[in-house]
């Protein structure tokens, strides 16, 4: 009898504990994974996401040879494949993690289960997220996810047993024969050996100062763990990281600075799941607002020029549009810049929060759909439980990028600007704009004050006409932040204070 192991956002060999079950039978073991065509249809998938998969399905087979065996990558749908493979290779059982994605992915799952039961297949899934299905109270998740991170490392397996004669009974898909377009030059490339060497370098080093250094995008770069599209895509697996981190910031040779950095990284990857967890509970956050009544308070197309403006880095704000060149770029931005252009999508330019939620889930090479649509809804002032983050622009800009490095890198037209005009360029007379250039920058699209102030009382008025406390409550009781793990901070010796907003407040 036959093991199909299916990989989907879990590509790697080590702490995979379907691939670990599977091996273990002793019987043979097929790892597959399937190019879905509709998938690569969706409106948040593109090029990027599909050449970061590429690299790491590159990577997990050379990590599958070692084993003695090999990936096989078919195109098509799930079901098809498992009916081709079942045909010859007397399929018994399928083997996976699970997966909170969009509601497509959601459907494919069970639509699978649905076959692996009328063909009398066993159907298999593990957890490799903090994510609980069908959890009754959110007041005992947080106990499932310390359990989760605490279980002992899976080694990858040294020999999987290997499905001989798989050439002959189906035809294997070459993954660089697929592609799509997508212009991301600086893109991060997957795969498990980068993954791990990305992890091994910050807790080495770049954590020191994690905390205080992530809010500028020209800190984060390096600060950052980098660690987001392979914790997306499972090349090293949450729990490695966390343990990694953990056994870091406790090594008795780790100086006061790092652990305390370490501990606030180790936050963040709490959080990681307790956003996913909210898509898992709810999964129709992925096409309306959190709080129900709040997705009536912008009704209509919207501005169809504001939002090309927005995607192309052409607001006018230099920030804002620094930091989307720098996104259609590489593929990744901080934090407080990713929430930064969603919140001046929804506020300064009142643009519903689906089209710019779609163009960020896209530019993104680590979208991670319980993250995103949560996040995004959140900074839209759409949960109905947390308080409105309205970015100035112009403050923003003078306190993370104060001398215009980060703009001048992506805002060529600037190159010239002195640091006291760069943040708005808009006020320069003539006579300087001759001097120093920035003839060729565009002008902003509104007034971001009288913008910002328009739409804090049209958001406010709303709550106070529209919102019901009784749909507030449903919110906050099924999705509200409960308490977390108790973090131990070691006191730092330093007059350096974090000015970084709560990641996920």
């Amino acid at each position: 009898m036959t093991t199909v192991v299916w990989f989907k956002r879990d590509l790697r060999t080590r702490d995979h504990a379907p691939l670990v079950a599977a091996a273990s039978l002793g019987e043979p073991v097929i790892p597959l994974y399937v190019i879905e065509d509709e998938y690569w249809q969706l409106p948040d998938t593109s090029g990027r996401q599909w050449a970061f998969i590429r690299d790491s399905l590159d990577d997990l087979d050379r990590q599958l040879r070692k084993a003695g065996s090999r990936l096989l990558v078919m195109r098509g749908s799930v079901i098809d494949t498992l009916k081709q493979l079942q045909a010859r290779q007397d399929v018994k059982r399928v083997f996976c993690h699970q997966e909170t994605g969009g509601h497509w992915t959601f459907e494919r799952d069970k639509a699978v289960i649905g076959w692996c039961s009328e063909n009398q297949v066993e159907f298999r899934e593990w957890n490799q997220f903090g994510v609980v299905r069908r959890l009754g109270d959110r007041n005992v998740w947080d106990r499932a996810w310390t359990e989760l991170m605490r279980q002992p490392l899976l080694e990858a397996p040294a020999r999987i047993p290997e499905m001989k004669g798989i050439e002959g009974d189906a035809s294997g898909y070459d993954s660089r024969d697929f592609t799509l377009p997508d212009s991301c030059p600086d893109r991060q490339a997957g795969g498990s050996t980068r993954g791990e060497k990305l992890l091994t370098s910050f807790l080495d080093r770049r954590c020191v100062g994690y905390q205080y250094n992530i809010s500028s995008p020209n800190t984060a770069v390096r600060a950052c763990s980098r660690l987001s599209p392979h914790i997306a895509y499972g090349t090293v697996s949450l729990r490695e990281i966390y343990q990694g981190a953990k056994a870091t910031g406790n090594h008795r040779n780790t100086l006061p600075r790092k652990k305390k950095s370490l501990t606030s990284f180790r936050s963040r990857l709490h959080w990681h799941c307790h956003f996913i967890q909210k898509l898992e509970d709810e999964p129709e956050l992925e096409f309306r607002a959190m709080h129900r009544e709040m997705e009536a308070l912008k009704t209509g197309p919207n501005d169809s020029e504001r939002l090309q403006r927005w995607q192309e880095g052409q607001t006018g704000w230099p920030l804002v549009d620094a930091s989307m060149r720098a996104l259609t770029h590489s593929g990744w931005i901080n934090f407080r810049m990713r929430a930064m252009l969603m919140a001046i999508a929804s506020y300064q330019l009142w643009l519903h929060w689906r089209d710019p939620a779609l163009h960020l889930a896209r530019m993104f090479t680590d979208f991670e759909p319980g993250i995103h649509y949560s996040q995004t809804q959140m900074q839209s002032g759409l949960t109905g439980i947390n308080a409105l983050r309205i970015y100035n622009p112009v403050l923003q800009s003078q306190k993370l990028d104060p001398d215009g490095e980060f703009i001048r890198r992506w805002i060529p037209e600037l190159a010239g600007v002195p640091s006291e005009m760069i943040h708005t360029p808009w006020l320069m007379t003539p006579t300087q704009k001759e001097r120093y250039g920035g003839n060729t920058y565009i002008s902003p699209v509104c007034d971001h004050e009288q913008a910002a102030r328009v739409a804090r009382k049209a958001v406010g008025d709303f709550r106070k006409q529209q919102v019901s406390k009784t749909e507030t409550d449903r919110v906050l009781l099924r999705h509200g932040s409960r308490k977390g793990p108790v973090q131990k901070r070691p006191r730092v010796p330093s007059k350096q204070q974090s000015d970084q907003l709560s990641l996920f407040d």
